[in-house]
Order: structure tokens, then sequence, then C-alpha cells
């Protein structure tokens, strides 16, 4: 009787490195799946930047184009340059003056605006009745 007991716990012992070998081979396998995943996302990843670089060096081009017919429409808009005589003709010298206390007087009111609004914040809140 103890030789059949000796090879119980040997066919014991040889089912339990299968069992190992299997979760070993199944532990490896998970891992490999996780890597082909990650080599998925990070492909999905790479190509999304691809297309995002691609999609801003058009949009810098057009940019680009855009800048030029700026550039050409600057270029015209400076030969048109001011005439000397304009500083010498007191009505065109009276018309900015006129342009400038204009916009003076709407920024007088705003800065009045916002020195009573300063001034609500700052008193401070009345007690209520007792």
């Amino acid at each position: 009787m103890g030789e059949t007991a000796d090879k119980h716990e040997e066919k014991g012992e040889v089912k339990m490195e299968e069992i190992e070998k299997k979760e070993i081979k199944h532990e490896e396998e998970k891992k490999e799946d996780g890597n082909k995943k990650e080599k998925k996302e990070k492909n999905k990843e790479e190509k999304k930047d691809d297309e995002n670089n691609k999609e801003k060096k058009e949009k810098h081009e057009d940019g680009d184009e855009k800048k030029e017919k700026k550039d050409k429409e600057g270029k015209d808009k400076e030969k048109k340059k001011k005439n000397p005589e304009d500083k010498k003709d007191p009505a065109k010298l009276k018309q900015k003056l006129g342009k400038i206390e204009s916009k003076i007087e709407v920024l007088v009111a705003k800065k009045q605006e916002i020195l009573k609004l300063i001034q609500e914040v700052e008193q401070p809140a009345p007690a209520p009745p007792s």
C-alpha cells in the first residue's frame, strides 16, 4: 500500500505542476493581449495626432495665404499716407479735436460709473434694524 500512496502523491504533484504551468501560460497570454491592446491604442492615438498635425499644417498654410492677402491690402493702405498739409489745415485739425473730445466724454462717463460702483462696494452694509 505504501507504493500506491507514493504514486498518488507523484500524480498529484504532476497535476499541480501542470496546473501551475497552465496558469503561467494564461497569465502570459493576458499580458500579451494587454500589450497588443496598448499597441493598438497607441497606434490610434498616433493616427489621431497625425491627423491633427495635418489639419494644423493646412490651417497654417491657409493662414499664410490670408496673411499674404492682408499684406497686399496693407501695402495699399500704406500708399495712402497722411497728407502733411492736413497738419496745417485748421478745419481738419478742429475735426480731429472734436473726435478726441467726444471719445474723452464717453470715457469720463464710464469713469464716473465705475467710481460710483466702487463707492457702493466700499461702503459698509447698513446694519439691519433691531
